[in-house]
């Protein structure tokens, strides 16, 4: 399904009081607020089968965004189309449409076995019986959740519940999945697992996913475009070469030398951003010297062991993108 974001506005009213008796009895006499524009004006479109990350900082919007689109929250001014519907006007119809997992609440019941939530949400959904049992047995197979049904969720560890919460988000067979931050806390092989079954989900379904986390190896993996928001603005939309090319051409020529003289290494042409006894990392342009000059320069003075060239991680990049408005 399409979504179409125009013009998206959403402010809150947040209370403030100071610290004390004092502020706690001014603020039974007189209350002060604030308001904080959570979204100013955001606008983008998605088509049908994107997989799409959506990244920013914390404050940034992303949630109240996804809230929007899963007609939680009605926005103050704006255009928001999913699948031809307004998300907060015709709840019931869309809801049946989208799956939703936010990685730091569940959708389960926390004192049921996780098989007789997946039951109670297909009577929620109202999804017939058979198709039910044909989605549920393939999602315990592709999310080896085949030795977690029978246990409360309570009882499951948390990259276990993320995998259970994953198929409670998509018994009812949705076309478009909204993820919140889904392998916050997860350990490697579960954020492998989760990041394998949203990819293969995308490509063989067509399921249209939007991610929004702070895990940028995630992004890396999964994501061909990326939209960047802070301060309730797209900052950045397009793939993350572009984003890389807009915001620095800048590489990393990472050295191990063999001799301990990691210290002096240097090029007036790079600049080093770490270094200790035996590596040492280079930032330099490619556009004033290429890889292979740097390279030629540094080992012709220095016995180099090891070496690889690469872009910065995108950490630094949006960081950069951030130090730039």
């Amino acid at each position: 399904m399409k979504i179409v974001v125009e013009d998206l506005a959403k402010t809150f009213r947040v209370a403030e009081r100071t610290s004390g008796l004092r502020g706690a009895v001014r603020g039974l006499v007189r209350r002060r607020s604030r308001v904080v524009n959570a979204l100013d004006g955001v606008s983008f479109s998605l088509a049908a089968g994107e997989l799409v990350g959506y990244i920013g900082p914390n404050g940034a919007g992303k949630s109240t965004t996804i809230k929007v689109l899963a007609g939680i929250l009605v926005p103050d001014r704006g255009r928001v189309e999913v699948g031809g519907r307004v998300p907060w006007q015709d709840r019931i119809e869309h809801v049946r449409r989208i799956g939703v997992v936010f990685g730091q609440r569940t959708q389960l019941w926390w004192d049921l076995p996780v098989i007789e939530s997946l039951e109670m949400l297909r009577h929620i959904y109202k999804v017939p019986a058979e198709q039910f049992r044909t989605q549920r047995d393939e999602l315990i197979a592709l999310l080896d959740l085949g030795g977690l049904l029978d246990q409360p969720v309570r009882q499951l560890s948390l990259g276990q519940r993320m995998r259970a919460d994953l198929a409670a988000s998509l018994v009812h067979a949705p076309s478009i999945l909204f993820l919140d931050e889904p392998t916050i806390g997860l350990d490697a092989v579960s954020k492998l697992a989760v990041r394998a079954f949203v990819k293969r989900l995308n490509r063989e379904r067509g399921v249209t996913v939007i991610l929004t986390t702070h895990d940028m190896d995630d992004i890396e993996a999964l994501c061909d475009r990326v939209i960047v928001i802070g301060n309730g603005a797209i900052l950045s939309d397009g793939t993350l070469a572009d984003l890389r090319n807009r915001v620095t051409r800048e590489r990393w020529l990472t050295l191990d030398v063999a001799d301990g003289s990691a210290s002096s290494v240097g090029d007036p042409d790079a600049t080093v951003i770490r270094c200790d006894d035996q590596r040492v990392c280079l930032a330099f342009d490619p556009e004033v010297v290429s890889p292979a000059q740097l390279i030629q320069r540094i080992t012709s003075r220095h016995a180099v062991r090891d070496l690889f060239v690469e872009n910065p991680p995108i950490e630094t990049v949006i960081a950069r993108l951030y130090e730039q408005r």
